[in-house]
C-alpha cells in the first residue's frame, strides 16, 4: 500500500511459510527500488507486530534489520500494537486542548456567536479526524474527548455554571458521542441504499429472510475484536 511517499507492507505471519513470504515481499521492494534508482529511508522503517500471540518475527530490508515498534503514526493518527487507539485519543485531546487554549487567550469576548464557530472550525475537527477508524472502545477515552468540548462550553459567557448537557442545548450542539453515532447511522443508511458496496460487504451481511418483522433491510455487523486478539500480523 502506497500513499504519496509512504509505503506499507502487511501480511499474516502465523506460519513459517507466511513469514518467509513477507520477507520475500520485502526483498522484492528493495530490488524494485534499486532498479528504479531510488532508495527507501530505512532508518524510518519500523515493524509493528499486531496480535496478542504475535511471535514478533524480525524482518530486514536489504541488509538492514528493521526495528520493532509498539506504536507508529499512520497518515496523521497513531496505531499501536494492541489496536485500542488510546494513544491516538490522548494525542487528539492534547492537540485540541492546545488549540482551545489559543482561542481562550486570543479573544477578549466570550459570546457564543464568536466562540462556538471558532470551536466548531478549529477544535472539534481535531477530535473527529478519521474517528471512524479509531472508534473509541473505553469509557476513559470517550470521557477524555468529551472533556475538551465541556471545557469549551464553560468558556462561553453565561454557561459556566450550567451542566454540560444544558450547555450543549444552549449552543445547539451534540455531544461528541452522539455525533459519532449519527455518522455511523448515516453510513449504515447509505450502505442499505447501495453505497459503499466494495467496503461495506466486508463489514455487513444482509438478511434475506422474508418473514422478519420490519422493513426487510436487516443487517448484521461482523466485528473484528477477535482479529486483534488471535491473528498475528506484521506491518
Amino acid at each position: 500500500m502506497k500513499f504519496a511517499d509512504d509505503t506499507k507492507l502487511s501480511g499474516e505471519v502465523d506460519t513459517s511459510e507466511r513469514r518467509a513470504t513477507l520477507q520475500e515481499d520485502l526483498d522484492r521492494l528493495e530490488e524494485c527500488a534499486n532498479k528504479n534508482l531510488t532508495k527507501f529511508s530505512k532508518d524510518k522503517y519500523k515493524v509493528l507486530h499486531l496480535g496478542k500471540h504475535n511471535p514478533g518475527v524480525q524482518h530486514r530490508l536489504g541488509s538492514m534489520q528493521l526495528e520493532s515498534s509498539s506504536v507508529e503514526r499512520d497518515l496523521g493518527f497513531l496505531v499501536d500494537n494492541k489496536l485500542n487507539m488510546s494513544e491516538q485519543c490522548a494525542a487528539a485531546a492534547k492537540k485540541a486542548n492546545r488549540m482551545l487554549g489559543c482561542i481562550n487567550q486570543g479573544i477578549t469576548g466570550r459570546d457564543k456567536e464568536v466562540t462556538t464557530p471558532l470551536y466548531s472550525a478549529l477544535v472539534r475537527p481535531l477530535l473527529e479526524y478519521y474517528v471512524q477508524f479509531w472508534s473509541l472502545l473505553y469509557k476513559k477515552d470517550v470521557d477524555r474527548l468529551e472533556r475538551v468540548q465541556r471545557r469549551a462550553t464553560k468558556m462561553i459567557k453565561g454557561l459556566g455554571s450550567l451542566p454540560y448537557e444544558e450547555g450543549l442545548r444552549e449552543l445547539c450542539l451534540f455531544s461528541l458521542e452522539k455525533r459519532r453515532l449519527r455518522h455511523d447511522l448515516i453510513t449504515m443508511f447509505q450502505y442499505l441504499k447501495g453505497g459503499y458496496k466494495e467496503d461495506g460487504d466486508c463489514l455487513f451481511t444482509r438478511s434475506h429472510v422474508e418473514k422478519m418483522r420490519g422493513n426487510g433491510c436487516k443487517s448484521y455487523f461482523w466485528g473484528h475484536s477477535d482479529w486483534t486478539q488471535e491473528d498475528n500480523f506484521s506491518q
